[in-house]
């Protein structure tokens, strides 16, 4: 990985902001997910801009130009349209001419799912330089007549530049799990073939907007990215001792903690930024890991190990030296 970058809204919505919207308060908000402000995107802004931007700022850290690129992977749920991919649209943006590209759906779990990938094709020699996007727009999708679930999601983009190196830096290993058997516990039911927006009944019964069940999904949550991160850390051959930064997808503060005492972490070394951002969904781990690098929580040679989880359900693990 040699260089990272994210883009968030300028728009901030805080709890106070929702207390105004729907029946909740800053503190039911606070005490049971740990976040006090989102950004949340201005009408007419678009999924491919927020990717773009943070695209650029990859690029630039990078060094590269996006003529170089040989592959756009962008991962997420709410792209601009069901088609073309907004991989193809941030790929226009740059002017990245000789890239391949194609979106990838993991919910949560699709920067991961995304590196997985490019891991694979930079080993393979099918690639040597990919950008990867991770992002959503979910504002978009919440009903914010739920106070169980618009309390809960960000906008947002982040992105990574992934080359191959020689020596023990970049990823080491991962693991990539999936459960179609739970796709029920966060989903949105309207707005794809079987029920589409166009249908009035789906609008209706309220279907084109996300949907879950909080405390079945917290617990599956918990183990699973626990357990994945455990199998990935063993086959490489090291301990929880050995890790120098820890970046859990931030979806709930409680959830954080939890799979952190799991694994035993020091929570020191646990980065949490929900606070300010809230559930960005597929941008969560790179908006963090963008402000890891640019911020200096981490340093050449680091070892890092990245874990997520989301509708699917799938979740996954990364491990890398930096």
């Amino acid at each position: 990985m040699v260089g990272t970058g994210s883009c968030v809204p300028e728009r901030l919505l805080t709890n106070a902001d929702l207390e105004k919207i729907v029946e909740t308060s800053d503190e039911w908000i606070t005490t049971r997910t740990g976040i006090k402000e989102r950004h949340i995107v201005e009408p007419g802004e678009k999924f491919s801009d927020l990717a773009t931007r943070a695209a650029e700022r990859a690029l630039e850290n990078a060094g590269l130009a996006a003529a170089d690129l040989d592959m756009v992977l962008v991962g997420t749920v709410s792209s601009d349209m069901l088609f073309p991919s907004t991989a193809c649209l941030v790929q226009n943006n740059l002017g990245a001419t000789r890239a391949a590209a194609s979106d990838l759906s993991a919910a949560c779990t699709g920067f991961l799912y995304g590196l997985h990938l490019a891991d694979g094709l930079i080993q393979s020699g099918k690639a040597g330089n990919i950008l990867l996007v991770g992002g959503e727009i979910l504002s978009r999708y919440v009903d914010w007549t739920d106070r169980s679930t618009c309390v809960l999601f960000g906008d947002g983009a982040g992105a990574a530049v992934l080359q191959a190196t020689r020596g023990d830096h970049g990823v080491l290993g991962s693991s990539m799990k999936s459960n179609g058997n739970y796709g029920d516990f966060i989903c949105m039911p309207g707005g794809g073939s079987s029920r589409p927006a166009n249908d009035p009944s789906s609008i209706d019964e309220r279907l084109p907007f996300i949907k879950m069940k909080g405390n079945e999904t917290f617990k599956i949550a918990v183990r699973a990215m626990a357990d994945v991160s455990e199998e990935v850390l063993e086959e490489q051959g090291f301990t929880h001792d050995d890790i120098q930064l820890f970046i859990p997808h931030q979806a709930n503060e409680r959830i954080i903690d939890a799979v952190g005492k799991q694994l035993k972490i020091d929570p020191k070394k646990v980065y949490k930024n929900i606070e300010h951002y809230g559930n960005t969904s597929a941008a969560s781990i790179p908006i963090a890991l963008d402000e890891c690098a640019r911020g200096g929580r981490v340093k050449s040679g680091d070892l890092v190990l990245m874990t997520a989880f989301g509708a699917g359900l799938t979740w996954g693990a990364v491990l890398m030296r930096w």
